[in-house]
């Protein structure tokens, strides 16, 4: 006996209905960074493995633990995609989009993998909208993308999403608060590699989820009080920015997120109904990460949301998520000529807007009209050898059982008129 296959550990199917949900959040992520000028940008799956040891940093658990990497036949080395910024600017670079207007404002959405220990809300492979603007250092821009960010959770109807807020400086600033962070990590009690991390960033032990290192971190330095005078004005005008949009935060000293190429503007949206797992979302202003993978001067900022979490967050808040229409109208032939019939009344129908399905199998009344009602339709189309004689349908009204026959020359628009 052939064996069965399952997905592999730590990654899921997504299936209907619960896929509606996942589509709806998409698209309600997507829709106001739209209306704010942001144009889709789809980047391949896999990258060059160095585009995320240069950009996102080798120090980071997503680079140095978590990559799903190989080499080709060909012998290139090559990573599947464990974020989105990255590939993006890539491409902005590549294709050389800060030739034209300014900022360049783009938004994707797609799947990344990291090799982690999988649990409630955290995958291998999981599901992220995102969005970046590049080519502007505007507090202002910064404001928007984290508005934004804020708009699609209320837009979404969350209540309990909270928005965490922090400078990482620039590299004026940033050598300085890495001095002070280095002499205080120096006298703690940490392992051999946590002490090498030491050496490569130290702000990724501030990132550090394990206890015992969260036990000793509580008196590290906080950024804010070595932020430069740039800085400072920057970080004020943002929040002064946020303020005038009507976006709350709180001010998060220790806020580092876990990529390296963050500076200035650091922020996360959690959830506190989802125990460990809380990230929903968050990002960044990263001012040097187009140079550290080849192209010029280009600074941005831009942030991923979590689909994954955001539906468990909907369903920790109990929040019933409007999912797009789905099946309206159903159609039940009874007989080979009813379904000649049928087919193309439902083809017409779909042309029309209207979400619409047929019993196909040559099922009996019984069998089709139960599938019917699992369509979720509210209107069931029924048509026998009589109705065609007779050159009508029994349209039924599949929540009152009401039934009445149309004749077919009127049933496209008697059909359109009942689901107004």
């Amino acid at each position: 006996m052939t064996a069965t296959f399952s997905a592999p550990k730590g990654t899921y199917d997504l299936l209907p209905p619960e896929s509606e949900a996942f589509l709806a959040v998409r698209e309600a992520m997507a829709a106001p960074l739209r209306r704010a000028g942001y144009g889709y940008i789809e980047t391949p799956t896999f990258e060059h493995t160095a585009l995320f040891e240069r950009g996102v940093g080798e120090s980071t658990d997503v680079v140095s633990k978590e990559m799903y990497s190989f080499t080709t036949r060909g012998g290139d080395n090559l990573s599947l995609k464990p974020e989105g910024t990255a590939g993006v600017v890539r491409a902005v670079v590549q294709h050389r989009l800060y030739a034209g207007q300014l900022p360049v404002k783009l938004w994707y959405s797609g799947s990344y993998y990291r090799y982690e220990r999988p649990q409630a809300g955290r995958y291998r492979h999981f599901s992220q909208v995102g969005a970046e603007a590049l080519g502007v250092d505007d507090p202002a821009l910064d404001a928007e993308i984290v508005s934004l960010g804020a708009q699609i959770y209320r837009d979404l109807g969350l209540t309990q999403v909270r928005l965490l807020l922090n400078s990482l400086g620039d590299a004026e600033c940033r050598p300085v608060y890495r001095a002070r962070l280095v002499e205080f990590l120096s006298g703690l009690d940490l392992d051999a590699e946590t002490r090498k991390r030491i050496e490569i960033n130290p702000l990724r032990v501030l990132d550090d989820k394990r206890p015992e290192v969260v036990a000793q971190v509580g008196d590290a330095p906080v950024m804010a009080d070595s932020l430069c005078d740039d800085c400072k004005a920057h970080y004020d005008l943002v929040r002064g920015y946020l303020a005038d949009l009507g976006v709350t935060w709180e001010e998060t000293p220790r806020l580092v997120r876990g990529l390296d190429y963050y500076t200035r503007t650091t922020f996360e949206f959690v959830h506190d109904g989802l125990g460990s797992q809380s990230a929903v979302g968050g990002g960044g202003r990263y001012d040097g990460l187009s140079e550290q993978v080849g192209g010029p001067q280009l600074p941005g900022v831009g942030w991923a949301l979590g689909v994954d979490r955001t539906v468990l967050a909907l369903k920790a808040e109990s929040v019933e998520i409007t999912a797009g229409a789905g099946c309206e109208v159903f159609a039940v032939p009874l007989g080979a000529a009813a379904k000649q019939c049928l087919v193309p009344v439902v083809a017409d129908l779909r042309r029309r807007g209207v979400a619409a399905d047929l019993a196909y199998g040559d099922r009996g009344l019984k069998g089709a009209m139960k599938a019917a009602d699992r369509s979720g339709a509210s209107i069931a189309i029924v048509v026998g050898e009589r109705d065609l004689e007779a050159g009508v349908a029994q349209v039924k009204d599949l929540g009152t059982g009401g039934q009445e026959p149309v004749a077919l020359d009127e049933l496209l628009e008697t059909i359109e008129k009942r689901l107004r």
